[in-house]
């Protein structure tokens, strides 16, 4: 370790003797004994395995990681793992705030005041489960396109949305705007056979207009659904080539087609993984561009980072506050193009003036106040996030491989392949997530039972069928039994103070977040344990809660309402 001062180089590290792996290994190995009640020891090695993490996808972290020798490369260039471009500290990335308000007069209102308070662009979703496409232009009447870029997107009415953008905007000078035509995203969501007839015309209808693009292949629809990281972008990249193929048929080239082309992603709380997803994603989409024979200037990948809806939660949503802004922070340090925050009472339905503000100010203080936005790729370098671009690029892409070995990602869909890739994940993450083993804080971990659910109005049903990737919350099991314990009226366990709380206060806890995280209330007031008798679907609570209260030295009664 060196500084850099006036008088040249200060070598840090003088006086202190050279440390190795194995040095760290028996530290760690050390630390890990002390756990142990068997009086054995563990091998060095062991402790070093021990720290790996399992990830979705068949990732893994390590609790080490040590310089190797790679090419960093520089933003702009190939294979752009590292940005499209170079950042500007002014103006980082695109603000873009989404209204799926399905009321033309209160979706306007929305839409200029976030316009007046730092937002940069607007994302509104047509169709059956968002604005009527008939409503667009009242909805964008005071919107400046000279300004602020224009986006829509659409699961049921995607040709009808563009082609009502374009006509709005006719007129108008505009400084961009996105047609989001993605046809198997569509198909995936709704269970509907895709439509790739319109893509020719209406990327067409966008040349000669600087910053318009017509396709955004929409990412967060498998990931919603349960897949992983890596099969969402793998599924993502064979798509955007789907269209690729499909455009050169029409007689739209690769080249011409490329810069049409943009993600939208999810961004999550493990904000490493966010980086490392949207890293990836460029150095793959850029070898793709590369093979298809596209300018190196043009092949690097346009990006939008959307704040995940699988990781929202319904109950204490001021949590979510807290995940979006880790996975706003991620998605910054990846070089997102553009980043839209869902606001935190999503869940709960159409979000208000203050759910909007808030969701808009999360990343417009990381990029001004925090100065986040100032760096390009402020995580370049990084031993641990490099490893982890490099092993979700090589996922990414040996999943790609395998889509395409299989005849494309629309013969994927229609032979059932993509399906059992999102269930074995989603299967996995349930267990994990119900057994507590990734624990979920506010629904799993540190449930709040005082907290009021949000109530705000609700969205229009999306019309699906059979076949659709319907969105799994990671919550939504949790939510389910918070809601029949309010249905049942709040039940209540007392577990009563045995000993001192040095002696029990560690037990008393774990069964205290246990219990409340089903929606069940406990007391430490001294008394009998008194639980609910409910039986749900063959599993009898009392035996359940009388076994890990036993355990514990507690005493239990019968079952009493």
């Amino acid at each position: 370790m060196t500084q850099v001062t006036e008088g040249g180089i200060m070598p840090l590290a003088d006086g202190f003797e050279p440390r190795t792996r194995e040095d760290w290994q028996q530290l760690v190995a050390r630390v890990l004994d002390r756990g142990r009640d068997d009086g054995g020891h563990t091998a060095p090695e062991d402790a070093e395995e021990a720290l790996r993490t399992a990830l979705d996808g068949g990732l893994t972290t390590r609790g080490l990681y040590l310089r190797t020798d790679r090419p960093l490369g520089v933003p702009g260039a190939m294979p752009f793992t590292r940005g499209r471009a170079i950042r500007d500290g002014a103006a980082p990335w695109d603000v873009r705030q989404l209204h799926d308000e399905p009321d033309p007069r209160r979706a306007r209102t929305a839409v200029l005041d976030d316009l007046e308070h730092g937002v940069t662009s607007v994302w509104v979703h047509v169709g059956d489960d968002g604005l009527a496409v008939a409503d667009l232009p009242e909805v964008l009447a005071d919107v400046r396109p000279d300004l602020a870029p224009v986006a829509v997107s659409s699961f049921t009415d995607q040709p009808a949305a563009a082609r009502a953008l374009l006509e709005v905007l006719a007129d108008r000078d505009s400084v961009g705007g996105n047609l989001g035509l993605d046809p198997v995203g569509a198909a995936l969501r709704t269970g509907v056979a895709p439509d790739l007839a319109p893509l020719a015309d209406l990327v067409g209808a966008c040349g000669g207009r600087p910053g318009w693009r017509a396709i955004t292949v929409d990412a967060r629809v498998l990931h919603d659904a349960g897949a992983s990281e890596v099969d969402a972008l793998a599924v993502a990249v064979a798509t955007g080539v789907h269209y690729l193929r499909h455009l050169d048929a029409a007689g739209v080239s690769p080249a011409d087609a490329f810069p049409h082309v943009e993600f939208r992603v999810s961004a999550t709380a493990d904000q490493f993984l966010t980086a490392a997803t949207l890293r990836a994603l460029r150095r793959v989409w850029a070898r793709v561009g590369e093979a298809c024979g596209v300018p190196e200037a043009d092949r690097g990948a346009r990006t939008h980072a959307v704040t995940s809806l699988r990781m929202a939660s319904r109950e204490d949503p001021f949590v979510n506050v807290l995940r979006n802004t880790v996975a706003t922070f991620g998605a910054s340090i990846g070089g997102a193009d553009a980043i839209t925050v869902l606001p935190h009472d999503t869940v709960a339905g159409l979000p208000g003036r203050f759910s909007r503000r808030l969701a808009r100010n999360t990343q417009i203080l990381l990029a001004e106040e925090s100065n986040v936005g100032r760096v390009t790729d402020p995580g370049g370098g990084s031993w641990y996030l490099e490893s982890l671009t490099d092993d979700v690029a090589e996922r990414v892409w040996a999943r790609f491989q395998e889509l395409e070995r299989a005849g494309g990602v629309e013969a994927a869909r229609a032979g059932g392949l993509l399906q059992q890739w999102v269930d074995a994940t989603a299967a996995e993450r349930a267990r994990l997530i119900a057994v507590r083993a990734r624990p979920l804080t506010g629904v799993s971990l540190y449930p709040d039972l005082a907290a009021a659910v949000a109530e705000r109005r609700p969205r229009a049903d999306l019309p699906t069928h059979p076949g659709a990737f319907e969105p799994r919350r990671d919550a939504a099991p949790f939510e389910a039994l918070r809601d029949r314990a309010r249905a049942l009226g709040s039940p209540q366990v007392t577990v009563p103070a045995t000993g001192a709380p040095a002696d029990g206060g560690a037990r008393r806890s774990f069964v205290t977040n246990l219990l409340a995280a089903g929606g069940i209330a406990a007391t430490e007031e001294p008394g009998p344990v008194v639980v609910d008798d409910t039986v749900d679907d063959g599993v009898d609570a009392v035996a359940f809660l009388t076994d890990v209260l036993d355990r514990l030295g507690a005493p239990t009664t019968g079952a009493t309402r």
